[in-house]
């Protein structure tokens, strides 16, 4: 697959990543091993499985790994919900994540469908 460095969607991610940690500094501590783990862990994952899959070396691998990096993003909105809902993160915050997550979303629902025509068109024999 290649360098997943080079893709488009790691940076948004890493962006992404990074202003959850940030925002996740202000959680109640109560919430360290709940809440908050959960809100870094699932954004920490969708990079770490883009990286994972690009190493398998094969679209097939890759496929599988990017579907993992959008059920992260997925749980990763119910999370924020949540967040939300229990006063834990602003209006403000809330909708700038929000963003930033549908627009990973959708760049990984794009790689996803661009990889998915690649392999048929290999099972096809055309390049």
């Amino acid at each position: 697959m290649g360098d997943y460095k080079k893709l488009a969607v790691t940076k948004k991610a890493h962006e992404l990543t990074l202003d959850l940690y940030r925002i996740t500094e202000a959680l109640p501590r109560t919430e360290i091993f709940g809440l908050t783990s959960q809100i870094r862990r699932a954004a920490s994952s969708i990079n770490a499985n883009l990286a994972e899959g690009s190493a398998r070396g094969s679209d097939r691998d890759f496929l599988r790994f990017l579907r993992i990096a959008i059920g992260s993003v997925s749980e990763l909105e119910y999370h924020l919900v949540l967040a939300k809902d229990l006063k834990f993160i602003g209006e403000q915050d809330s909708q700038k994540l929000e963003k930033q997550r549908q627009e990973v979303g959708a760049m990984l629902s794009g790689l996803a469908t661009a990889v998915m025509t690649r392999i048929r068109m290999q099972v096809l024999g055309t390049k």
